[in-house]
């Protein structure tokens, strides 16, 4: 069954004293695009969070957001190495002497060596929170799956109720067909009747114009066409392979043909028809942009 892309997630964990907040919020997207905040001390640990996404998730934007509050929850502290510093400081110092640099040694120029600070990402993590970070990441990417799961029970209803329509349309023009090259016989033969002021009517150089109209006009393959792309998006639909990208291609060609039925057959009616299918196939595939 068909997924959308669009969904929220939300779980909350404790462990060790602290509450671990999970959130994720999904939207459209051609591709699969994690954008994850995570706080310092689980730095080390992006790699493998966004793994276990994406093998659940196949396309769109989920931004993943963790937060930890309580006890020993301090993410933001940030550790200073005294002897680095004053490693670099004497440094500069001798090349300040050595090449009689007017500069003064600032603050600035300390802060711009980075390994003068060092943050919690390198902390050990115990096994326990470990756990605790995956098991509320599982529960909140589930909640999200859910509700793209519920967002596409109402879309494929959308899609099937549209695509009734696009049936009924197709056999309304392909019942109209066949009178169209009758009509034009009729029309023809009144023009010609007019135009040769009570001359005798040449049969058979009618029946040929006739004929030569009728090649030209037959819809009969594109018609055979669409009815096999509406049978295979029907099928796709209920089918646990129901992609976006699948979905968007039988589309494109689904209105392929419904457009070559349009510029072939010149007969109002049957563009009417047309009109009125292209519009109901606009409306499927923009539906059909919030799939996974």
């Amino acid at each position: 069954m068909i997924r959308s892309m669009t969904g929220y997630g939300r779980s909350e964990t404790v462990c060790e004293g602290q509450k671990i907040t999970v959130e994720m919020k999904s939207v459209n997207h051609r591709f699969l695009e994690l954008s994850m905040r995570l706080p310092s001390v689980l730095f080390q640990l992006e790699t493998e969070l966004k793994k276990k996404i994406s093998e659940k998730c196949k396309r769109g934007r989920i931004e993943i957001n963790f937060r930890i509050e309580g006890e020993n929850a301090d993410n933001s502290k940030i550790n200073y190495n005294t002897d680095t510093a004053r490693g670099y400081f004497d440094i500069l110092s001798k090349i300040k002497e050595e090449f009689k640099l007017p500069d003064e040694i600032s603050l600035r120029t300390l802060t711009s060596f980075r390994d003068i600070f060092t943050t919690p990402a390198e902390t050990q993590l115990s096994p326990e929170l470990i756990n605790a970070v995956n098991s509320g990441l599982l529960e909140a990417v589930t909640m999200m799956i859910k509700m793209r799961q519920d967002e596409g029970a109402v879309l494929y209803q959308d899609m099937q109720e549209r695509l009734g329509v696009i049936k009924e349309i197709v056999a309304t023009i392909k019942a109209r067909a066949p009178q169209v090259v009758v009509e034009y016989q009729k029309r023809l033969a009144d023009r010609i009747k007019e135009l040769a002021a009570g001359y005798t009517l040449d049969d058979a150089r009618l029946a040929q114009e006739v004929a030569i109209m009728a090649e030209r006009s037959d819809i009969t393959e594109e018609i055979v066409r669409l009815q096999s792309h509406i049978g295979q998006f029907d099928v796709l639909l209920q089918s646990d392979e129901a992609e976006g990208k699948k979905i968007d291609f039988l589309l494109q060609e689904m209105n392929r043909e419904i457009n070559t039925i349009g510029s072939k057959s010149n007969d109002l009616e049957i563009a009417r028809q047309v009109i009125e299918a292209k519009s109901e196939m606009n409306k499927v595939r923009e539906q059909a942009q919030n799939i996974e």
